[in-house]
């Protein structure tokens, strides 16, 4: 089974979802020492997520009331962006449980 870095995972996300929105995506590889506990690294990686959803719906939104800047194809692409850092976010949580799990079954 091929095991998922979350770190890894969750750096990816957020320079996905900075480049969804048009910002510029600092270097991935670089560590960050003062960056912040990894409950803020989480926070900020669901927020993306939340951003790229509600991005998505708007998206969504306007081209059902008939928006002429939008695109079927910028709908899909957004729905599409939204749905894979989802799935990325649900991995995550599921890889944490394992991991919650595997250290309370340890005998101390």
């Amino acid at each position: 089974m091929n095991e998922i870095d979350t770190s890894q995972l969750l750096v990816q996300m957020r320079a996905m979802a900075a480049a969804a929105q048009g910002q510029t995506v600092a270097d991935p590889t670089q560590a960050n020492g003062a960056a912040g506990d990894f409950s803020a690294l989480l926070k900020q990686s669901i927020d993306g997520v939340n951003g790229l959803q509600k991005n998505s719906g708007k998206v969504g939104n306007a081209f059902v009331m008939g928006d002429p800047n939008v695109s079927l194809a910028e709908v899909m692409i957004a729905k599409q962006k939204s749905g894979i850092a989802f799935q990325a976010t649900v991995q995550v949580r599921n890889k944490l449980l394992d991991a919650y799990k595997q250290i309370m079954a340890m005998q101390v």
